[in-house]
């Protein structure tokens, strides 16, 4: 099968009969079965696949078939499709279907994407490197004793080896960004607001977001299009119209602000640092502008998001009883055994360690103390991004400190892990757009991405920033 980077390119193909949907499907379905060993999927919708593909291929022949006609995509085990399982990658959801689509997914069904399965994922999307799942870890495609991040690692992983051509994974804290640099694909997370998250299964409300892992810029443009606007079922959307993208367009003159921070930190790793000036002197010497600000709140980035998150998870969460849906234990013998034990014997060990941490900090004797406090940094952390962004087009970043680690480095010490989030949160607690780029490779051949962090609501000029630095490092080798 040809390699395929972008969906315009299947879709003449398509066109021109050099391919079908349904050889497509076959395709990944095989890719798929090579690759069971990097763990990626939680379960393949093989025949419902193929099917599907009969149909869309029907449509292109009528002349009918919409914009994705040809696109077969993976969603993240966290995103509900009506009739099928959805687990969040956690026993304490054994066998429940979803009742509902959700409407990023529903928007893309519509436009005649194909989906494969569902992928793994850290479980109720809390980690950093696809270990804490009840399925197992995920592993890196370009080295299997590698994370490939968290908590969309499945998500990316279809993608890098070629078992689906895009997926949906979700961004609490940086949770597609960083898959995507690990894995060397593109990984945005929208503006609060812009995709709805109706059908997703929440982690924390007030910082999930729903987006695309692809091959190409232009695919992440079209799909972040396709699923954005306005949603009824959604409080927290913005009713501003449904935005209509140009294609992405490198702009002549462009200002980055790059944070000190993250020049100088000590966990950085040499190579990332390296890579980060390489691009600050092409960007220089083609005329833009490159300014470098301090961030002094960089410390309490990771601490106010976990002390957030962890909050929400803990309200969120307690609706998993073992009562109504889901597991419920074998051993339970009354009411209150039965949630005890459920959520004893359902949850895994980082769920229940953060459900801890978030019923701490919202009890009343500690609430004044970390949880409005992390709010107030909060509110001065978007502040202080915007005040940046005042004076810069967007703030350019590593997405990650290093490349991906291996398995198990981090697991057993949950701070060193919750540090891999250290320049992915920001964008999540501000509320603003980030995208992850795959500009370089280490010395090894391990991914390297580079992060642009835009203004709220301007996506379509972070995908022209991101034009850009693509063609500013056509060898990113």
């Amino acid at each position: 099968m040809k390699p395929y980077t972008r969906i315009q390119d299947i879709r003449q193909d398509l066109e021109a009969g050099l391919v079908t949907c349904a050889q497509l499907v076959e395709h990944y379905l095989e890719r798929e079965q090579s690759n069971r060993h990097l763990n990626a999927f939680v379960e393949v919708w093989a025949d419902e696949a193929r099917v599907r593909a009969a149909e869309v291929d029907a449509k292109i022949h009528a002349g009918t078939a919409g914009r994705l006609a040809g696109a077969v995509i993976a969603l993240k085990d966290n995103l509900s499709y009506k009739g099928h399982k959805v687990s969040n990658s956690s026993r304490i959801l054994e066998g429940y279907e979803a009742l509902y689509t959700a409407t990023a997914v529903e928007r893309l069904w519509k436009e005649d994407a194909i989906f494969i399965g569902r992928t793994n994922c850290d479980e109720f999307a809390m980690g950093a490197s696809n270990e804490t799942s009840f399925y197992g870890p995920v592993k890196n495609a370009v080295d299997p004793s590698r994370v490939p991040g968290g908590s969309s690692g499945g998500s990316a992983v279809a993608v890098q080896a070629d078992m689906a051509h895009a997926s949906l994974g979700t961004d609490t804290g940086g949770s597609i960004r960083q898959p995507a640099a690990f894995t060397g694909l593109f990984g945005s997370k929208p503006t609060y607001g812009l995709i709805s998250r109706w059908g997703l299964l929440a982690y924390a409300s007030s910082f999930d977001q729903v987006g695309p892992i692809t091959r190409s810029l232009e695919d992440n443009q079209l799909l972040t299009e396709i699923m954005a606007g306005p949603d009824g079922h959604d409080a927290s959307m913005s009713q501003a119209a449904a935005p209509v993208y140009s294609p992405a367009q490198a702009p002549s003159k462009a200002r980055f602000a790059v944070m000190r921070q993250a020049l100088e930190n000590p966990g950085m790793d040499p190579e990332v640092v390296a890579h980060t000036r390489d691009l600050m002197d092409r960007l220089q010497a083609a005329g833009h502008e490159v300014s470098v600000f301090d961030f002094p709140l960089l410390d309490a980035l990771v601490p106010a998001y976990y002390v957030l998150t962890t909050a929400e998870a803990s309200s969120n969460l307690s609706r998993y009883s073992g009562m109504m849906y889901g597991y419920r234990s074998q051993n339970a013998h009354d009411l209150e055994s039965t949630y005890t034990l459920s959520r004893t014997e359902g949850f895994g060990a980082e769920v229940k360690r953060r459900i801890m941490l978030g019923t701490f900090v919202l009890s009343s004797d500690q609430y004044d103390a970390y949880y409005n406090k992390a709010q107030q940094v909060r509110a001065v952390i978007r502040q202080q991004t915007d005040a940046v962004l005042a004076n810069a087009d967007a703030i350019l970043i590593p997405t990650t400190s290093t490349p991906a680690f291996e398995l198990g480095e981090k697991s057993k010490d949950p701070v060193a892990m919750y540090l891999a989030d250290l320049f992915t949160v920001q964008a999540n607690l501000a509320g603003n757009p980030a995208i992850s780029l795959p500009l370089y490779k280490s010395q090894t051949g391990l991914p390297i991405g580079m992060q642009l962090l835009g203004k709220r609501m301007e996506e379509q000029a972070l995908f022209d920033l991101s034009q850009l630095l693509l063609d500013l490092t056509l060898d990113p080798a």
